[in-house]
């Protein structure tokens, strides 16, 4: 059998964060029908990852992927989601987890952001004219800085005008700034373009501050797009396929 897909999203205060992520894994299940798919909370929402895998091991399912709902390797992939599934596994004899790796960087998820700028009006004639905001929930991990930064210039070079980097915590810019900035550059339209899965505190904080600042073009979060379930299974595969060349936990 194949293995069991275990979706790990950090989790939320936020009812609009859960139901965006059962969304999404119900469009995974969709396009896999057949793969059992199974979704743990980091924090704040139930199941906790060591509920899920501990009524999985309860089923007889021995083999699970992990894959990490995250966008990019900070501390939740390097740290939280390794020790929840290692303090799992000590009480679950026999049980093995793969982890697939974060989502980001990808084109699917460029294609995502493009979806959803289409969706709030903007059209491939606007991409010239169109300065966009690339606006993330932030990090303090530098790696995860870096990988914003350069999806924002690789971005750049596929027919905006402009693509800019912006953080809702931990770092700088912050949305409001960047779309100032562009502004003060002779930019005439400006679209905020959120580099997040699920709606909550921290993209709330985006739309604040891109609307405080007078942006022209508000994006929705990338929750359930297509591309992004896509995504997902693609990480799932690789995971499956090669296990041994990515982080393998087995009790």
């Amino acid at each position: 059998m194949s293995p069991v897909l275990l979706v790990i999203a950090h989790g939320s205060r936020d009812p609009r964060h859960a139901a965006t992520v059962h969304a999404l894994t119900r469009r995974v299940r969709a396009l896999r029908p057949g793969l059992r798919v199974e979704t743990a909370f980091l924090d704040f929402n139930a199941p906790r990852v060591e509920q899920v895998l501990g009524a999985l091991h309860a089923d007889g399912v021995r083999d699970v992927v992990a894959l990490p709902l995250l966008l990019t390797r900070a501390f939740h992939a390097k740290a939280d989601i390794p020790a929840a599934l290692s303090e799992a596994l000590t009480r679950l004899p026999g049980l093995a987890v793969s982890v697939a790796d974060v989502l980001g960087p990808s084109p699917l998820l460029v294609e995502a952001l493009e979806r959803r700028l289409s969706e709030a009006g903007i059209t491939p004639a606007d991409r010239a004219t169109t300065a966009v905001v690339l606006a993330s929930a932030g990090s303090t991990d530098p790696e995860a800085i870096a990988v914003i930064a350069e999806i924002a210039r690789e971005w750049r070079h596929t027919g905006w005008c402009a693509v800019r980097p912006a953080f809702a915590s931990a770092a700088l810019p912050r949305t409001e700034d960047a779309v100032r900035a562009l502004r003060a550059e002779g930019f005439a339209r400006v679209a905020v373009a959120p580099y997040v899965i699920a709606p909550g505190r921290l993209p709330d904080r985006i739309v604040a501050g891109a609307g405080a600042a007078g942006a022209d073009v508000v994006a929705d979060v990338l929750g359930a797009a297509p591309e992004l379930a896509l995504l997902l299974l693609r990480r799932y595969d690789a995971a499956a396929a090669a296990p041994a060349r990515l982080p393998a936990l087995t009790a």
